[in-house]
């Protein structure tokens, strides 16, 4: 077995997971945290992976791989199911710090999967299936919130106010909800999820209840105030601060490249369909997205 990427979860309302609510939908909390995976090689070794690549003891993920190449659970999990691929999220401090202290620097299992010829790479067990398992073995998972038949929009905004997972009392609500539906493939034959993040929604919730929006604005400029939330780009300075154990100043043309990079490649199919295949100056799209950042983080700036 090698590395495999995890899926981009998708914003729920856009076309790519239309429908998912039909069935039954389990939703999860969504914790921030950072993207971790192992699985076992071809060498009956523990392996492990970030969302991108695949880790070495020398570059491990702010230190998950160290973490987890001798957990003896893990170990044990794996040999007896060495088809199996574990995706958890690792929880090191990136921009939501009011989780328990006693949550910190642990991982929490959110998908378990088999590799598959689907486009993906990856078939994934449903939450009943995969829970008695982990449990076994004494591993931390993350359970669903609700199980909701035929949900609706509604009824997942309701499950961000109980997101509370390892959370501190009283300290306020997790980052958002994940939403799986397991018989669910879109129009596209993928098998994919949809997530709501709490701080996009609070965002776009007081936008629709202030001023009306500006006429003739640029094409450009509604896209930053669509996607580049503060959710989108904390999440950006969280990875590259975690990945160089700090920050620092010299890190500031990196995070620009790297949010705008993953402005054009994550969004840019729903940018399309959204504004009706528009044209975009790309130009101008860059140099308001660095406006976007310095409005959003002004404190690395000086």
């Amino acid at each position: 077995m090698e590395f495999r990427k995890y899926q981009h979860i998708e914003r729920y309302g856009n076309s790519e997971v239309e429908g998912l609510e039909i069935g039954n939908c389990f939703v999860f909390p969504k914790i921030d945290g950072t993207n971790s995976s192992v699985w076992l090689g071809d060498d009956n070794i523990v392996h492990g992976g970030s969302h991108n690549r695949e880790l070495t003891l020398d570059n491990d993920n702010a230190g998950f791989y160290n973490a987890v190449i001798n957990d003896t659970k893990i170990i044990a999990y794996l040999a007896k199911h060495p088809t199996h691929r574990l995706f958890m999220e690792w929880l090191v401090p990136h921009s939501l710090k009011i989780y328990r202290d006693d949550a910190w620097r642990k991982y929490y299992i959110f998908d378990v999967c088999v590799d598959s010829d689907n486009e993906a790479g990856l078939e994934y067990l449903p939450y009943n299936v995969y829970q008695p398992l982990l449990e076994e073995f004494n591993l931390e998972y993350i359970a669903p919130i609700r199980i909701i038949k035929n949900g609706s929009y509604e009824n997942f905004i309701k499950c961000l106010d109980e997101n509370v997972f390892l959370l501190k009392d009283g300290s306020g609500v997790g980052e958002g909800v994940v939403i799986k539906n397991y018989d669910f493939y879109n129009k596209y034959h993928k098998q994919i999820w949809g997530k709501i993040v709490t701080s996009e929604f609070k965002e776009k919730h007081h936008k629709a209840m202030g001023a009306p929006v500006t006429e003739n604005k640029m094409i450009e400029e509604s896209i930053v105030e669509e996607y580049l939330t503060t959710a989108f780009i904390e999440k950006e300075y969280a990875k590259i601060a975690t990945e160089n154990n700090g920050w620092n100043a010299k890190m500031i043309p990196q995070l620009l490249g790297k949010v705008f990079y993953e402005l054009v490649n994550e969004e840019m199919w729903n940018i399309v369909k959204k504004f009706k295949t528009p044209t975009v100056n790309f130009k101008t799209l860059n140099a308001l997205t660095i406006n976007r950042i310095k409005t959003i983080k002004p404190e690395i700036f000086g």
